[in-house]
């Protein structure tokens, strides 16, 4: 006679889809992500190494689970839940049932978005809003008044963070700069030159600008250049970079600062 508590083939495929299909399509995404190396667009390249190993062994362990026989992961569970036939054990099974569904489909479409959306790098507008979020990035970099930064390796990230905490702006006056970013509006007519900036992936991600000046062409926003130019400190303070070049690029393969 059939145990009339048993879990349906149907309920078992859907247990099983939730625990070892998505673990299984999301470290094929990541490790496909890795290997054509556009993973980068999530996560920090430090991490990279990590997320794929660990992609690697979540699969492994998935098609090891997948030979196990159908409902076996349930067994353990159906065990103890046997004898609890009252109204509130039903209850209690059907919003379990209905927090695991609700759980499924959003999972299941995060999932699929991923496998049918294309990687894209993070948006000018997010930039935009995320402006003013965190005022100081990378703040400890400005180290040139004790002689011992090397400015010609700042990126976008570095310089923003120098404009914003210089306490003698007169010691960038000067300095060769050659950024990459995409521009964004800055204050009245000024254009802005723009990098994300992440510390471990796209979650903290933040924007990163300096402001150019004597630019005179239009720019769409969110058009990546590449700015060749130098540092200029104004009477009141604040510092800017001039270009002597700003040429229109494509969105470079890592578009990004760490």
């Amino acid at each position: 006679m059939a145990d009339p508590h048993a879990p349906s083939r149907a309920h078992t495929l859907a247990a099983r889809w939730l625990g070892v299909g998505l673990a299984t399509v999301i470290s094929v995404v990541t490790l496909g992500l890795g290997v054509t190396g556009r993973l980068t667009l999530y996560i920090s390249p430090d991490t990279v190494w990590f997320a794929c190993v660990a992609a690697a062994v979540t699969l492994v362990i998935a098609v090891w689970s997948c030979m196990l026989p159908l409902g076996t992961e349930g067994d353990h569970d159906h065990d103890h839940g046997a004898a609890a036939t009252g109204p509130h054990a039903v209850r209690h099974r059907m919003l379990q049932t209905a927090a695991v569904v609700s759980g499924g489909v959003i999972a299941s479409v995060v999932v699929l978005a991923a496998l049918v959306l294309p990687p894209a790098s993070l948006s000018a507008q997010l930039a935009m809003s995320r402006a003013g979020e965190v005022p100081v990035l990378f703040a400890g970099a400005d180290d040139v008044t004790l002689g011992v930064a090397d400015t010609t390796t700042f990126g976008v990230g570095d310089w923003a963070s120098a404009f914003a905490t210089a306490t003698r702006p007169e010691n960038y006056d000067g300095a060769s700069v050659t950024l990459t970013g995409f521009v964004t509006p800055g204050k009245g007519d000024a254009v802005g030159l723009t990098r994300m900036t992440i510390t471990h992936c796209v979650i903290d991600a933040q924007p990163a600008t300096v402001p150019l000046g004597g630019v005179t062409e239009k720019y769409s926003t969110g058009q990546w250049v590449e700015v060749t130019g130098t540092v200029r400190a104004e009477g009141d303070g604040t510092l800017r970079v001039e270009p002597t070049s700003v040429k229109k690029i494509a969105e470079p393969k890592d578009p990004y600062e760490y």
